[in-house]
């Protein structure tokens, strides 16, 4: 007996150090009503940690240690979601944060790791006021939601005719309420005019009034920032109605492979934006490039990803780059080195400034003949845009 023991001891310590590892946590929304896209980061953060895993995982000191990954489903609730990032801290014993989806519901779980001074990286949230209140164990792969619509109101000023009225129309949750409000800066400053400044209830089902509006008004230009429910429903009443502007652009949905598939030839003629496109220039130390990493999601999953999927990849590695350069699991050490983080991903260049938030421009696309075009970038049109839009029965 004493020489099994002795043998045991001398394995375990001969145990190679992946053994132990380095668990990250989140709460998804992997059912509910905005799972559509809750589903993306999930995806995202399995994807990423198996591939890190496959290289030998993250490299502390002279140890290298496996990634776990502990996934629970909000449900698309809020409340729950909270609960979650309190039970992953305080039960599951996670030692990293990974964000949900949707700025409300970083809103309120951020504030868990900012209480438990635990750093949380997530790509699922753009509103301003995550970044807005001081934290600083909150730090995103997104965007600022105020400029979402700033290469798509560039655009607008180079189009010949240019358009001579706007809609603004938002939904009521943090995401779109700072869209709304840097939206109409950029606007203003851009001398074009809005007739039409409108806010709706989040996850609204009938736009015909506000599509009357439109109608009757002879508005040019229709930007809408919403949801991906909200915004199909918007195009199917604008058909029934016939409402037909020169120009429509959104917040959501036209990256997405189910947004054109839900809407078929409907889809085309609508514009949006991107922070990311798949091309060979993007590259990091796990995926090759992005359109490798492309490829490889769509094999994986059967759907092709957007900008959702490659900054919830790029929250992962954000959290490896940064325990490796701190060569520790120690929270404040690890959130000191995100601080200071610079670094090339699939996605793009990550660099968070002093509030936790990366800077990314914007590329306006648009649906043509069933696939994403990149219009307009870097001040300069990539592609021609189909403008001014024909007939619902021309598309």
């Amino acid at each position: 007996m004493h020489r099994f023991l002795v043998l045991l001891a001398s394995v375990l310590l001969a145990a190679p150090a992946w053994a132990q590892t380095v668990t990250f946590g989140a709460s998804v929304q992997v059912t509910g009503p905005v799972a559509n896209t809750g589903r993306y980061y999930k995806d995202a953060y399995e994807f990423a940690v198996d591939k890190i895993n496959a290289a030998g995982g993250v490299k502390i000191g002279t140890e290298q240690r496996k990634i776990a990954l502990k996934i629970l489903d909000n449900q698309s609730d809020v409340n729950l979601s909270v609960r979650q990032y309190v039970q992953l801290l305080a039960q599951d014993k996670v030692n990293f944060l990974l964000g949900p989806f949707a700025s409300n519901f970083v809103l309120a779980d951020s504030s868990i790791a900012e209480k438990s001074r635990v750093p949380m990286v997530q790509g699922g949230g753009a509103s301003d006021q995550i970044y807005s209140r001081g934290y600083r164990y909150i730090f995103g792969t997104l965007p600022a939601a105020s400029d979402y619509f700033g290469s798509t109101i560039e655009a607008m000023t180079k189009l010949t005719p240019r358009p001579q009225t706007v809609a603004l129309l938002y939904a009521d949750d943090a995401f779109d309420v700072s869209v709304a409000k840097g939206t109409r800066g950029a606007l203003e400053r851009a001398g074009l005019k809005t007739v039409i400044d409108a806010r709706y209830s989040t996850n609204a089902s009938d736009f015909s009034a506000l599509l009357s509006r439109i109608k009757s008004g002879k508005i040019d230009a229709v930007l809408v920032a919403g949801h991906e429910t909200e915004v199909l429903n918007f195009i199917r009443q604008a058909k029934s109605l016939d409402v037909s502007p020169k120009l429509y652009s959104f917040t959501v949905g036209v990256p997405s492979a189910d947004f054109r598939q839900a809407l078929g030839a409907d889809a085309n003629g609508a514009s949006g934006m991107s922070a990311w496109l798949p091309t060979a220039a993007l590259k990091d130390r796990w995926f090759g490039d992005a359109e490798a990493f492309a490829r490889a999601w769509k094999a994986k999953f059967g759907y092709e990803p957007d900008y959702h999927a490659a900054s919830g990849v790029a929250t992962v590695e954000a959290l490896v780059n940064a325990i490796e350069a701190a060569g520790s699991i120690d929270a404040q050490k690890v959130r000191d080195t995100l601080a200071k983080s610079s670094f090339d991903s699939v996605y793009g260049h990550v660099a968070f400034n002093d509030k936790g938030q990366i800077s990314m421009p914007q590329t306006m696309i648009q649906i043509q003949n069933d696939k994403v075009v990149p219009i307009f970038a870097a001040g300069r049109f990539i592609n021609k845009l189909d403008y001014p839009l024909g007939p619902w029965g021309d598309r």
